[in-house]
């Protein structure tokens, strides 16, 4: 102090600080950037099984799309052979029963993205939000399986067992050799011939069967509504396959 180095200490000791703030923040910002590194590797690898996921979910969509298809067009059928049971011939008539007791149902694959707490991982938007939105647009459509299946097992059922043709109808659908949901496609590979009943009633009373005819109906609205929130999901899908295209490619 009485050589008046007070000055000049005390600039150095600034100069000490300063160096050591510098450092602290370039150490952070190294920190940081390693980080984000590891998060966008991270993302990658979400978004390749979200990916394959949504892919696959697609497939099984559109295949339970088109059982349903299949259930509608027996069930016009069935309807048509009510308004001119002359020209109906009693095994297409079974065979149609047994399609409208299928009741399909869509079991998409469930990950842990917001649980986990990697949604956060994410960095597009509007990705993010549909992703998030996910489980809440599938709800809709399983309301509407969810009561169709229970119409199908239970009134379905309780009525072909009344008309005496639950033999005949399970006969029609275990021979049945375009069963869609077939994950072998081998059509021999569930067929089994337990033959047709003695019992049943004859084709003049089954389309008399008021319950019947309201089975029919029932399938026709039930999986057409259901095919119509299906539609919406596959625009859903197809939109977060998109997105997530562009977040792989950019990155």
């Amino acid at each position: 102090m009485e050589q008046n180095k007070t000055g000049k200490y005390f600039k150095y000791a600034i100069g000490e600080i300063v160096l050591v703030v510098i450092g602290i923040l370039i150490a952070l910002q190294i920190n940081n950037f390693n980080e984000q590194r590891k998060d966008r590797i991270k993302e990658q690898v979400i978004l390749n099984q979200l990916k394959e996921d949504y892919q696959a979910d697609l497939v099984q969509l559109e295949q339970k799309m088109a059982i349903r298809n299949k259930i509608i067009n027996s069930g016009m059928q069935i309807l048509s052979a009510f308004d001119r049971p002359m020209e109906v011939v009693r095994d297409s008539l079974i065979k149609n029963i047994a399609d409208i007791t299928n009741d399909p149902t869509f079991d998409p694959i469930q990950n842990d993205l917001i649980s986990s707490g990697n949604l956060r991982l994410i960095t597009n938007e509007k990705l993010k939000r549909l992703l998030s939105n996910w489980s809440s647009d599938v709800i809709a459509l399983k309301e509407i399986e969810v009561t169709w299946s229970e119409f199908a097992n239970f009134k379905a059922d309780e009525v072909v067992t009344e008309l005496g043709i639950a033999r005949d109808v399970g006969n029609s659908y275990m021979n049945e050799s375009k069963h869609l949901w077939l994950l072998n496609n081998n059509p021999n590979s569930h067929k089994l011939d337990i033959g047709e009943s003695k019992l049943s009633s004859p084709l003049s009373e089954i389309l008399t069967s008021k319950e019947l005819e309201s089975i029919a109906s029932g399938a026709i609205g039930f999986n057409n509504s259901a095919n119509l929130q299906s539609e919406a999901l596959v625009n859903r899908i197809n939109e977060i396959l998109d997105l997530i295209d562009n977040e792989i490619k950019e990155k």
